[in-house]
């Protein structure tokens, strides 16, 4: 078999006497997409936080294309090809949409230390075409700051992949949006990964999203992954059903 793009093995963090990732393990294949679920403080954004490096585990191993990551700094892991979206988008409101971009892809180049010569021209193209992609490419000169919300998803999404990524972790992508931003949005991101043979694991709170998008579900509850398999699996799964009752229908 091949190698999987991720091996996650035992990673735990606990805060005080609160276990938020217990014991957390699984293999992500290449070109795969993962939905990670659970109820409110199940663990998820803790857990996407240690894989990005934004926190340190207690314990546990993480390798990302065979080598080891977990305790690595952010930026590290980055350049290694692991990209990162938050719930709360991470702008800079005052540049332009294309100036977002090009300065992701002048740090994932290097040419973000002009201490020799301007940046003027470096990496517009290339910007340009993440823009297009997105479909941002008319509002590439308006200010992150003024873009409507569901543009501003865009945007991050175009940003995450400025360093030519292999693995997405997307934490709620579709936060705040419209129910029919959400599925376009997602559409949009499940589309690119197949062209470009992107891995992609994300949260989210639309279940009709999940279902339509990943091809396979884990489930988290109280730091514990309680199912892993294809969606008519996971829903039909006793513990799962469980966890969710009285609750939101399918919400996270």
């Amino acid at each position: 078999m091949p190698e999987p793009l991720l091996r996650v093995r035992d990673v735990r963090k606990a805060f005080g006497g609160v276990r938020a990732v217990d014991g957390v393990s699984f293999d992500l294949a290449r070109g795969e997409i993962r939905a990670l679920i659970g109820p409110n403080g199940a663990g998820k954004s803790t857990f996407f936080n240690i894989l990005a490096g934004q926190l340190r585990a207690d314990g546990g191993a993480v390798a990302y294309r065979g080598e080891q990551i977990l305790g690595l700094a952010p930026y590290v892991i980055w350049r290694r090809g692991v990209s990162r979206t938050f719930q709360i988008t991470a702008t800079f409101a005052t540049l332009s949409a294309l100036e977002n971009v090009r300065v992701a892809r002048l740090s994932h180049t290097g040419d973000s230390r002009m201490l020799r010569r301007p940046a003027d021209g470096l990496e517009v193209e290339r910007s340009l075409a993440l823009l297009e992609q997105v479909g941002l490419a008319d509002q590439a000169v308006r200010p992150a700051g003024v873009l409507a919300y569901g543009d501003l998803k865009k945007l991050e999404l175009a940003i995450a992949l400025a360093n030519d990524p292999e693995l997405l972790l997307l934490d709620e992508p579709t936060a705040g949006m419209a129910p029919a931003e959400r599925g376009a949005l997602m559409a949009l991101t499940a589309s690119i990964a197949r062209e470009r043979t992107l891995t992609v694991l994300f949260t989210e709170h639309d279940m009709d999203v999940v279902f339509a998008i990943a091809g396979r579900i884990m489930v988290l509850h109280q730091g514990r992954v309680i199912a892993d398999g294809a969606p008519d699996e996971v829903r039909a799964d006793p513990e799962v059903q469980a966890v969710y009752l009285g609750e939101e229908a399918w919400t996270t």
